[in-house]
């Protein structure tokens, strides 16, 4: 793929069967048009942010090596992510899947609907260290 950039992307559960959302997240994330899934980090369970009551959650980042463009790429995010009942209810409220795209290439952007780098990167150890163990790859 001659113009693909290297995408990390955060996946994370607290509903539901949260291995399998994992899971058909990473499946769905390896089907994406001109898109391929090159690794992915250990997963590992996290205490939910934000304060609300709510059970914990499984988080892994993967590595993606795609052609599709930021907003493109972040519309099919949230499309598998409705795909496994996402409900969008809060900012902090639980969720069946999250997909977040944490960094971009070298790319920077900063609008209503993307911010890459994710803003949330300085403030989440398990995303840095995902990144880490992803970074060898």
């Amino acid at each position: 793929m001659a113009g693909a950039e290297r995408v990390f992307v955060a996946l994370g559960s607290n509903l539901g069967d949260r291995e399998a959302h994992l899971a058909a997240a990473r499946d769905a994330l390896a089907r994406l048009p001109d898109t391929r899934l090159l690794a992915a980090s250990a997963i590992e369970e996290t205490a939910p942010l934000g304060g609300m009551v709510q059970p914990p959650y499984l988080n892994q980042m993967v590595l993606l090596e795609t052609e599709l463009e930021p907003h493109r790429l972040l519309g099919a995010l949230q499309a598998i992510e409705a795909a496994r009942g996402r409900v969008r209810t809060g900012y902090w409220a639980p969720r069946t899947l999250d997909l977040d795209i944490v960094a971009y290439g070298d790319r920077q952007i900063q609008d209503p609907d993307l911010v890459i780098p994710h803003p949330e990167l300085p403030r989440r150890d398990f995303w840095r260290r995902e990144l880490s163990e992803l970074a060898r790859v």
